[in-house]
Order: structure tokens, then C-alpha cells, then sequence
């Protein structure tokens, strides 16, 4: 229920988050449709059209760095932008400044997007931008971080509501990893070299690139499920204790679980070990979180038989679970020594991103959408149910054909005959792929397929009079 001292929508600050949230769907598809080129130039190389910014190395990071940082950030800069302000009761700290994060990081996002087709890169995973980009990210992440935390400390509110913890934590960690992971030798205006050396400059790097997938990746994409999968099912959170000790766990481990990338290599043996010890015992918090999240549904299972939103949120909470089992049972050295450089390892990330952080994203922007323009409902419910089947089949056809070919890889690789020597040769390894990814590249034109429906039931939801579309009841409490 809405007291009467709450803010109603106008008083909220929603021209920011309507910017994010519009981009995150164009980003998306921008993002998703270098990915699925790419998937077709591992089947039809000619498809590069012997040009080198159009190369699978350059737009493979371009790939990465779009659904990351454009795509999946951009959702969490609008969610987190709209939960702190429904949660605090409060508008946007520093409204100005919150209009500087939106230009800020489109800015960003646009040199990325001409920096790394043309071959500048630090050639480190999640991390490739050069340095002036580096300082820009910086700058406006900082700026991020005033806003957010200006509005809590602001609120009216005495409780700061759990999905803040998230969104807080995932905001302070991504700051430290990047600045830290960054710290570079400036050559010349594009080019600079790490300040780390050798085995620390790995270990550091992955430290960044596995706590990305922890912090950005999951623990940002957590606030969002702790708030809009209790608003879509119009249910509490199952357990307020449990989601506490989910988030203290969670930060607490997540960190530590870098070296796993880096079995059999130089890093120190222990340091391995470290990191796969660490994985394995991230599992417990880590469903802990899917499984208050799944719970939450209680007294409400019957909604998903009508609500597609719901769907995608509970959809996105089960391979949470997936993905969160599957990696650290890849930690596992002897496990590790099968999978590591394998399409294994690719369905693993595709599992997270696709079924987990794309589908959660979806899920609250089919539920923010409606309430950021005024209207009860997305323009066409029957539509959304098409991006749902149209997403999940494309996620599955995708991470199976990977799974199968990864293993394939990993067992034609390490088979030798008789007297020692390799059984296959790399190439032949190679022929036993392309199957799959025919198949890798399917799934992913499903998912596309997905997200432009999506943007048309956008427009069309955005575009609706008032008076077409059930206006939406004030009464929404945050």
C-alpha cells in the first residue's frame, strides 16, 4: 500500500532511466548481431570480406565489450537508477550529473566501437580499451557512484532495501577492478603497456575479468531480480535473511575466484588451487540467491501460465543456477584439463549471458517500460510471449551445441595413440565442430530474431496514447 507522504512517478527523476532503459534494447541488438556475424564467419570465413576491421579478432571484442558494457551496463544503469529512487523515496541525487553518466557512457560505448575494429586494443579480456577510454570510464563510473550513493544517503526511508546492497557493492568492486586492472604506461595517444609483468600481469587481469562476471554480471543483475521478480509475481522476497546472507557471501567469495582461468599455467601452483577452492565454495551462495529468487513465486506459480515477464525472470533465475553450478564444477583442475580452450568454455559464458543476464534484463525492461511511459502493460503481451519461446530456444540450441562440441574438442585433443603421438590433428578437430556451429549460429539468430520484436513492441508501447493502453494505477508502491 502507498502512504500519502510517498512520492508519486512525477516526482521521480525517469528522464534517465527512459534514456538507459531505450538503449539497452538498441545496444542489445547491435551488440547480439556483431555476435551472430561473427558465429557466421567461424562457418563461412569469406564472410570477413577481406577487410580487416571486419576480421573475427577485431569484432569478437567489439562483440564482448557491446553486450557487456552497452547492453547489459546500460540495463543497469536504469534499473538501478529507477530501484534506488522507488526504494529510497527520493528523486536522483544530482540530476546533471546523472544526465553526464547517460552521455557519458554512450560517448564510450561510440569509441569502443571505432577503437577496436581498427585494431587498437590493450589485448586484455573485458578490458581491451586503451587508455584515454580507460580514464573516460573511470570518470563517469565515479560520477555513477555520487549519484547512486547520493541517494541513499538522501532517502526518506530508514531501511536501504536489499537490491541496493547489490547494485552498491556490484558500483564500489567494478571501480577498484577497473582502475586497478587499467593502471598502464602511456606510449603514445593510442598505444600504452600494462604496469604489471609476466604471471602478475595474468593474474591481475583475471582477477578483473572473473569479478566483472561477479560483480557486473552477477551481483548488479542480482539487485534487479531482488526487485522486479517480487513486483512481477506481486509477491515478497521469500526470505529477507536468506537474500542478507546471500549478498555477504557472495561478495565475500566472488572475489577470490579468478585463478581458476589460469590452471596449468604459470601462476603459482598454490594460487590455482586458491581459486578453484574459492569456486567450489561459491556455490552455496550462489544458489542460495536462485533459490529465495525462485521461492519467491510461492502463492504465485499460476501467474506464469499468463505473465510472460514473469517468465523471463523465473526463466533467467534457472540458469542463474546453471551457470553458477556449471562454473565451478569447470574450476575443478582435473575437470579444467578437459574444458580450458574449448567451445565448452563458450557455452559456459553464453549459459550466464544469454539465459541469465540478457533474460533478466528483458524481464524488468518489459516491466519498467510500461511504467516509464505511462502505460499499464507493454503494447502487445502475445509479442512478448514470442520473445520469450524466441530467446529461450535460442539459448538452449546455442549452449547444448557448445557443450557437445567443447567436450568433442577436449577428449580429440588429448586422444593419442599407441605410440604417443596425437590421434587428430587440429584440423581435423576443427571439421568436427562446424556442425555445431551451424547450430551456435542458429540459436543466436533466434535470439536476435527475439530482440527485434522486442524493439518493435517498444516503440509501438512507447509511441501508444495515453488512453490506448491501460493507464497505470498510481497506486504502485516501490
Amino acid at each position: 500500500m502507498m502512504n500519502h507522504s510517498q512520492p508519486t512517478g512525477a516526482d521521480y527523476n525517469y528522464t534517465v532511466v527512459r534514456q538507459f532503459a531505450l538503449t539497452t534494447v538498441l545496444w542489445g541488438i547491435v551488440g547480439m548481431s556483431v555476435g551472430v556475424l561473427i558465429a557466421a564467419q567461424l562457418i563461412w570465413p569469406q564472410l570477413n570480406f577481406d577487410t580487416p576491421w571486419l576480421t573475427y579478432s577485431r569484432l569478437r571484442p567489439l562483440h564482448t565489450n557491446a553486450v557487456i558494457f552497452a547492453f547489459g551496463t546500460s540495463a543497469l544503469f536504469a534499473t538501478s537508477y529507477y530501484v534506488v529512487q522507488r526504494t529510497c523515496q527520493t528523486r536522483l541525487f544530482a540530476p546533471k550529473l546523472a544526465a553526464f553518466t547517460f552521455w557519458g557512457w554512450q560517448a564510450i560505448i561510440l569509441a569502443a566501437a571505432i577503437t577496436l575494429p581498427l585494431g587498437i586494443t590493450q589485448a586484455k579480456e573485458y578490458a581491451e580499451l586503451e587508455w584515454p577510454i580507460d580514464i573516460a570510464i573511470t570518470i563517469v563510473w565515479i560520477s555513477y557512484a555520487v549519484v547512486f550513493f547520493g541517494t541513499i544517503i538522501k532517502r526518506t526511508t530508514s531501511h536501504i532495501y536489499v537490491a541496493n546492497w547489490f547494485f552498491g557493492g556490484f558500483i564500489i568492486t567494478v571501480a577498484v577492478l577497473h582502475i586497478v586492472n587499467s593502471m598502464a604506461i602511456p606510449v603514445s595517444l593510442w598505444k600504452s603497456y600494462s604496469v604489471y609483468g609476466g604471471a602478475v600481469d595474468a593474474m591481475v587481469q583475471w582477477w578483473y575479468g572473473h569479478n566483472a562476471v561477479g560483480f557486473l554480471l552477477t551481483a548488479g543483475f542480482l539487485g534487479m531480480m531482488y526487485y522486479f521478480v517480487p513486483k512481477q509475481a506481486g509477491r515478497p522476497v521469500y526470505s529477507y535473511r536468506l537474500s542478507i546472507v546471500h549478498f555477504w557471501a557472495l561478495i565475500a567469495l566472488y572475489i577470490w575466484a579468478g585463478p581458476h582461468h589460469l590452471h596449468y599455467t604459470a601462476l603459482p601452483d598454490w594460487t590455482q588451487s586458491l581459486g578453484m577452492v574459492m569456486s567450489l565454495i561459491l556455490f552455496a551462495p550462489s544458489w542460495g540467491g536462485m533459490i529465495n529468487g525462485i521461492m519467491t513465486l510461492s502463492g504465485a506459480w499460476h501467474k506464469l501460465r499468463t505473465d510472460p515477464v514473469l517468465r523471463f525472470l523465473v526463466v533467467s533465475l534457472s540458469f542463474y543456477g546453471m551457470s553458477t553450478f556449471e562454473g565451478p564444477m569447470m574450476a575443478i583442475k582435473t575437470v579444467n584439463a578437459l574444458s580450458h580452450y574449448t567451445d565448452w568454455t563458450i557455452g559456459h559464458v553464453h549459459s550466464g549471458a544469454l539465459g541469465w543476464v540478457a533474460m533478466v534484463s528483458i524481464g524488468s525492461l518489459y516491466h519498467l517500460i510500461p511504467v516509464l511511459f505511462g502505460h499499464g502493460r507493454m503494447y502487445s503481451t502475445k509479442l512478448v510471449n514470442v520473445h520469450f519461446w524466441l530467446a529461450t530456444i535460442g539459448t538452449v540450441l546455442y549452449i547444448v551445441a557448445m557443450w557437445i562440441s567443447g567436450v568433442m574438442q577436449g577428449l580429440m585433443w588429448r586422444a593419442v595413440n599407441a605410440d604417443g603421438t596425437l590421434t587428430y590433428s587440429f584440423v581435423e578437430g576443427l571439421e568436427a565442430s562446424y556442425p555445431f556451429y551451424f547450430v551456435r549460429f542458429i540459436g543466436g539468430c533466434f535470439f536476435l530474431t527475439g530482440m527485434l520484436i522486442m524493439a518493435y513492441n517498444v516503440i509501438r508501447t512507447v509511441k501508444a496514447p495515453d488512453n490506448t493502453l491501460p493507464a497505470l494505477a498510481e497506486a504502485e508502491a516501490a
